[in-house]
């Protein structure tokens, strides 16, 4: 499988893409009730949201054990810090990733060996480019897009400028991850516990209109 389109050379993590190779989509997990969907469904890849610091040591370690890609938002954790510390903290308990829309996060996850997802919202043309300056000052491993229908309103050269990406927020059906596949983006996130168990060769088709860029805009 060859890797994502990508940033300045920039390519999906080797991990990733033998985590995506199968179902390519990441399990939005918010607070303990998904869990035990999560750990039957083939998806690999989760976000932790709305865990409690003191809860993470359980969880962590039982996800990796059970062979799950896990990353830790960062963001939505209460009592975790938002610190360097918060991070050796997350890496030491066997999370693989963190997710965070702090750049000073994102920077510090990298030496620390944790995989990188940096969230964006992007609401407007002025956010859009502030976050590709942010993108390309992190370098995060993953940008996870919100919400995920703005992806289909960016230019080529902005999705680029966001590679390798996740598609999050409103996905809701089959077709919205194929949609987000057949955009550019390395998976779709969402905390649907029925599209954890979606496999590539369950995708379905995307009709060719969908798939229509804008025009960049004039300098």
């Amino acid at each position: 499988m060859t890797s994502s389109p990508s940033r300045s050379g920039a390519r999906l993590d080797p991990r990733l893409t033998a985590a995506f190779a199968e179902v390519p989509v990441v399990a939005s997990v918010v607070g303990t009730q998904p869990l035990r969907q999560f750990l039957t469904a083939p998806a690999k890849v989760c976000i932790l949201a709305s865990f409690a610091v003191g809860q993470l040591p359980q969880v962590v370690p039982a996800l990796a054990r059970a062979g799950k890609t896990v990353f830790v938002n960062v963001d939505s954790s209460p009592g975790l810090a938002q610190d360097r510390g918060a991070l050796e903290f997350i890496k030491n308990m066997g999370a693989h990733g963190v997710v965070s829309t702090r750049l000073s996060l994102i920077e510090k996850g990298r030496p620390l060996g944790l995989l990188t997802m940096m969230k964006v919202f992007v609401t407007d043309r002025s956010n859009l480019r502030r976050s590709t300056d942010a993108i390309s000052r992190g370098a995060p491993d993953l940008v996870e897009i919100m919400p995920a229908p703005i992806v289909a309103r960016m230019t080529a050269q902005a999705q680029r400028a966001m590679s390798p990406s996740v598609a999050a927020g409103f996905v809701e059906s089959p077709a919205d991850v194929a949609l987000a596949l057949a955009l550019g983006s390395a998976a779709a996130a969402t905390s649907d516990p029925r599209l954890w168990h979606l496999r590539r060769d369950q995708l379905p088709p995307v009709p060719p209109a969908a798939l229509k860029r804008p025009a960049p805009p004039q300098e």
